[in-house]
């Protein structure tokens, strides 16, 4: 990859995991946004184009967007390096794209010392399993295609990835 650092930032000296040290960091107001694909086919869309597909585990999208937050708020105790952070924001929104797609971005915002990728990425991924948990009653032919960052900033180097959408 052309944009690659040149060294682990998770790995001290001697190479084993490590978590890297912010504290000479300075504060600063950090945003990330992420995005995950989900493929549910065109019977299931059908039944959320027009609204929130209520099942009896809650509304579908409600309750993905939910636990996105909640799984954004919780990412230092899932994946071990990341910083624990109060989030000054967090937001999932979805939206329904035909045949057969729904689309979920989260975007975190913090303001400190690390960077909200994670937590975006980690947003992103619970709200698509949580929409692929709900639905799977009707069908497991459920894809989550793609888990990407869009962009981040604030920190030592901002990143904007584009497409289509």
């Amino acid at each position: 990859m052309a944009d690659s650092p040149s060294k682990l930032t998770h790995l001290n000296a001697a190479g084993q995991p490590a978590m890297v040290d912010v504290g000479a960091k300075a504060v600063t107001r950090r945003v990330a946004r992420a995005r995950s694909r989900v493929l549910v086919g065109a019977d299931i869309l059908r039944l959320v184009q027009h609204g929130d597909l209520p099942t009896r585990k809650g509304p579908v999208f409600q309750t993905a967007i939910l636990a996105g937050i909640m799984a954004a708020k919780k990412t230092s105790d899932l994946i071990p390096l990341c910083h624990p952070m109060g989030l000054d924001d967090c937001q999932v929104h979805i939206r329904v794209y035909e045949p057969d797609t729904i689309v979920i971005e989260c975007v975190a915002s913090v303001t400190g010392k690390t960077g909200v990728e994670m937590e975006a990425l980690i947003g992103a991924s619970v709200a698509a399993l949580t929409v692929y948990d709900m639905c799977k009653a009707l069908s497991h032919n459920i894809i989550i295609q793609e888990t990407r960052l869009l962009s981040k900033t604030g920190g030592k180097q901002d990143f904007h990835y584009s497409d289509d959408e």
